[in-house]
């Protein structure tokens, strides 16, 4: 076993022992000789406290010197000590010390296997574990006793392993007792067996606090919340009384619940015995309230703490960030350096999201270092998702793709946070192709957050087949019917022109809550169908669901669209009856109601009244209602106010330069184009696109490089010949170069939606609908044109633009030519 060699000759044992009082020197410093205490090594009188020795050994080496001292002393040969001594290597992480001190016990008890089995379980040896168990099965003189279960019980793998130890508990006689029934409990619930779990609680002829609290643990785990509250009601029924871990376990379930009643309860309860003291309560306080949005209930709490770790710290930072307010979130994260308190994983979780929500793209960088030169990237692939998402929210995606390259193990989320990142940048292409690298990887398998992500990217680039697709994988897995999944697949088929099939869906989904009403609200307004929105919402308000903020958006913006002038009034007045503060967007929506409608003088005048301070997006869309019905003067004056709020927005100056080109005052466009040019902005090229065989196919305004080229122009050739014959005349105000007329013409023709309609119609079946969808607006002539193609090809043709859907058929649009 351990010997004492000769390095220890003439030394002072002492010196390798832990540093504070010393009992005993052993050794002599005049003679290097040995001193032994009464315990049978010597004559001397002094006694080694080996229980001070035990509690002194903090370390490995420390453990390994007095052990050798026990085996000079004879004391291992003790069953107590050589067990005392596993468990002390255990507990000092070095689990093959405790099995070989374990494997040289000569006559183990049950004591003694039970320690060696925690030992292993405790280390994270679960695999060893079970089978130190079954090694004790074959010790005939020795059996397993109740304290044997629990922690076996916990190292199951498998549920074919727990049932085997259930057996052998329920042969022994231990089903009932109850530490293992709470163990069966716990190890039941883990792999999802709550109605057996339940079964063993029933039937338990005596149930102490821990097996209410493992029954109780074990719902909430598994998802069942309500009946969670159910066992607890049952619980107090009995008279017995709720202590901190049935607090800690219950709490998180009201906020799933939108229960804040039975949480205020609970808190009651835990002020009237003396619970908020605990540290754990309290720490589950702060993130109860935070899940309700109750912040200030949340800093009560957290001030209210005698004594705080770094978890409360994570906990107080964590409610303000989670509830958008980054600025006191980060106040928390600067007190808690000042009380010395050093940030952690999560930690620094919180911050990333606290730099990306305040839009800090100099202190990402500062973060990004502070996690690298502590490894934590490369050790916990949960930081490193949560870099991913700052520098993506930050819209930095070269430095999300290159974070994410770097992660050494990436798991479903890692891939979901730069799919969401791309997507939420207006960059669907590229969240289209991420998407399809992670179906490459055959170990990551997709869920909720991967459809919730890349389902808007296809809504985004109008990829309806590909969308479908992903609706027939969501069937399989059974998630057509989430609430949140079932909301992106109504937004995609609604966005991709397939009303019915969205209505359809929006059926089949829950609808307690204004999520999935505003997607089909949001739906109908963008397709301009304004009667059907108000009709939908007046279904929402009849079920009793209340809108919020976004719903009354998606309203304003469909009466917007379809000029319902009074009925936007009436919209805008009732949000406020809702106690909802209007908003910028809401402002906005308002703006460009009347702008649209021509009441420029009126929206003007809706502006000056505002009690917020207009942003770029008020005045832009008075600047684009003066577009529409050639205000240049007022147009100016809009466009002079945006340029002081948002200089570098170049669709701002291209609205300006539309307005002097539309009457001819080409020196007002030079002028316009030039300040762009000087100030280093780019015109937003146009794009359109179709989805043909699952492909899409991207073309641009005077494209020349797609494979069928020749075939595009040649039809849309025939095509304006039929056209004219049917009396169609070019508008050339919408060209806005000052060309000669035939290159007039040939500008018009080559727009990209009439690109993408002509290769839509060499490419698919006669009569068959097209849909395009275009990242600007559609301009006069296009809609023009593209009527007369619906009446000549007899098909209906799609088109999404920046602001709504036109549907084209036999010569007529939806949008009633208003747009």
């Amino acid at each position: 076993m351990f010997r004492l060699g000769p390095t220890l000759k003439g030394r002072h044992i002492s010196k390798f022992l832990p540093p504070g009082r010393r009992r005993i020197q052993l050794y002599s410093a005049a003679t290097s000789s040995p001193r032994f205490s009464s315990y049978g090594l010597g004559n001397q009188n002094e006694e080694i406290d080996f229980n001070f020795l035990f509690d002194s050994s903090t370390k490995t080496p420390f453990a390994k010197c007095l052990h050798a001292l026990l085996v000079v002393s004879g004391k291992v040969q003790s069953i107590f000590i050589s067990t005392r001594l596993v468990n002390l290597y255990a507990n000092l992480g070095d689990v093959s010390l405790s099995r070989c001190t374990f494997d040289q016990i000569p006559q183990k008890d049950v004591y003694t296997w039970n320690s060696m089995i925690s030992a292993y379980v405790h280390n994270g040896h679960f695999h060893e574990a079970i089978g130190c168990f079954y090694q004790l099965l074959l010790v005939p003189e020795i059996q397993p006793d109740f304290y044997t279960f629990p922690p076996v019980l916990k190292a199951c793998g498998t549920l074919v392993d727990g049932r085997k130890i259930h057996c052998w508990a329920f042969k022994l006689g231990f089903q009932w007792n109850v530490f293992v029934a709470a163990s069966l409990i716990h190890m039941y619930s883990r792999f999802g067996f709550t109605g057996i779990a339940r079964s063993l609680f029933d039937d338990m002829p005596f149930r102490d606090m821990g097996s209410w609290n493992a029954m109780i643990s074990g719902l909430i785990q598994n998802g069942n919340a309500a009946q969670a509250l159910d066992v607890l009601d049952e619980m107090r029924l009995e008279g017995i009384k709720m202590n901190f871990v049935t607090v800690v376990s219950i709490l998180p379930v009201c906020p799933q619940l939108g229960d804040i009643s039975t949480a205020m309860l609970i808190h009651l309860y835990v002020i009237k015995h003396g619970l908020e003291f605990d540290l754990f309560v309290s720490n589950a306080l702060i993130n109860m309230y935070a899940k309700f949005g109750n912040l200030e209930n949340a800093r009560k709490a957290f001030q209210q703490m005698f004594i705080t770790d770094v978890v409360s710290w994570n906990s107080i930072i964590a409610a303000y960030e989670q509830n958008d307010d980054p600025v006191t979130a980060h106040g928390f994260f600067v007190k808690m350096q000042l009380n010395g308190f050093q940030p952690d994983l999560l930690t620094l979780v919180s911050l990333a999201s606290i730099v990306a929500q305040s839009r800090d793209c100099k202190n990402s960088r500062s973060v990004h270092g502070f996690i690298m030169r502590r490894g934590w990237l490369m050790q916990d692939v949960v930081i490193g998702n949560a870099v991913v998402d700052m520098y993506a929210k930050l819209g930095l995606l070269d430095s999300a793709h290159k974070v994410f390259e770097i992660i050494p193990v990436k798991d479903v989320i890692s891939w979901n946070t730069l799919i969401t990142g791309y997507a939420q940048n207006g960059l669907a292409s590229e969240a289209i192709e991420v998407y399809k690298m992670m179906e490459e990887c055959k170990e990551i398998i997709p869920n909720q957050g991967t459809w919730v992500s890349i389902l808007p990217a296809y809504a985004h680039v109008g990829a309806l087949q590909q969308g479908m697709r992903i609706h027939g994988r969501v069937i399989k897995t059974n998630l057509h019917l989430d609430v949140f999944v079932g909301t992106c697949l109504i937004d995609m088929y609604g966005k991709c022109g397939r009303l019915v099939d969205a209505m359809s869906l929006f059926y089949q989904v829950p609808r307690e809550s204004s999520v999935t009403w505003n997607a089909i609200i949001s739906c109908h307004g963008i397709h301009g169908h304004a009667e059907k929105t108000l009709k939908l919402f007046g279904e929402m308000l009849d079920q009793g669901v209340k809108p919020d903020h976004v719903t009354f958006v998606s309203l304003l913006s469909a009466c917007s669209h379809s000029g319902f002038v009074e009925e936007g009034k009436w919209c805008f007045r009732l949000m406020q009856e809702y106690g909802i503060k209007p908003s910028l967007k809401h402002y906005g929506c308002m703006v460009d109601l009347l702008g649209r409608a021509g009441y420029l003088e009126m929206a003007y005048d809706f502006i000056t009244d505002m009690p917020l301070q207009p942003d770029a997006s008020i005045w832009g869309a008075l600047l684009g209602a003066c577009r529409i019905h050639g205000n240049i003067e007022l147009g100016k004056f809009a466009s002079d106010r945006l340029f002081e709020v948002d200089s570098k927005n170049v669709g701002y100056y291209v609205l300006l330069s539309n307005i002097y080109a539309n009457v001819g005052k080409w020196e007002g466009v030079d002028k316009v184009r030039s300040l762009a040019r000087e100030r280093g902005l780019k015109k937003t090229p146009g794009w359109s696109t179709i989805e043909v065989n699952r492909k899409v196919d991207v073309f641009y305004t005077g494209n020349q490089s797609h494979p069928k080229c020749k075939e595009i122009y040649e039809e849309l050739r025939v095509l304006t010949a039929k056209m004219k014959s049917l009396g169609y005349i070019p508008d050339y105000s919408f060209v806005l170069q000052d060309v000669d007329e035939d290159e007039k013409e040939h500008i018009l023709t080559s727009h990209s939606e009439r690109l993408a309609i002509a290769f839509g119609i060499i490419s698919t079946p006669p009569k068959s609908p097209i849909r395009i969808f275009k990242n600007l607006r559609v301009c006069g002539d296009c809609h023009n044109a593209t009527k007369f193609i619906s009446r000549i090809t007899q098909r209906e043709i799609v088109v999404r633009d920046s602001n709504r859907f036109h549907h084209f058929k036999d010569g007529i649009c939806s949008c009633g030519d208003y747009w």
